[in-house]
């Protein structure tokens, strides 16, 4: 599959997710969606899938209630896991709130 297409595949599979946490009683907002690489030098990611536009960071809410933890974003991180054999969730490496398709060795 080339950049564009799995590019393509993640747009499509982001939708669902937003709907998946909404069906779970989640409000989101969008965290980091694309990352310059200029901006992924400076933070020290410089092989962010951000750059790729391939990961998106999700911020959860529910009730009003800003859900920071990793442990919030289990139930929709595994959710999108299952959704695809490329899914990956920032949850198993420290970043709870990034979902993400692997590209190249990356997650």
């Amino acid at each position: 599959m080339t950049l564009r297409q799995t590019q393509s595949l993640f747009a499509r599979l982001v939708a669902r997710l937003i709907l998946r946490a909404e069906e779970m009683g989640y409000e989101i907002t969008f965290g980091h969606a694309e990352r310059s690489i200029i901006e992924a030098r400076r933070l020290g990611f410089e092989q962010s899938l951000h750059t790729k536009r391939l990961a998106i960071d999700l911020n959860l809410f529910r009730d009003g209630r800003y859900l920071s933890s990793t442990e919030s974003h289990r139930p929709l991180g595994e959710w999108w896991e299952r959704q695809h054999e490329l899914c990956s969730w920032g949850g198993r490496f420290g970043d709870g709130n990034h979902y993400s398709l692997r590209w190249r060795g990356r997650r």
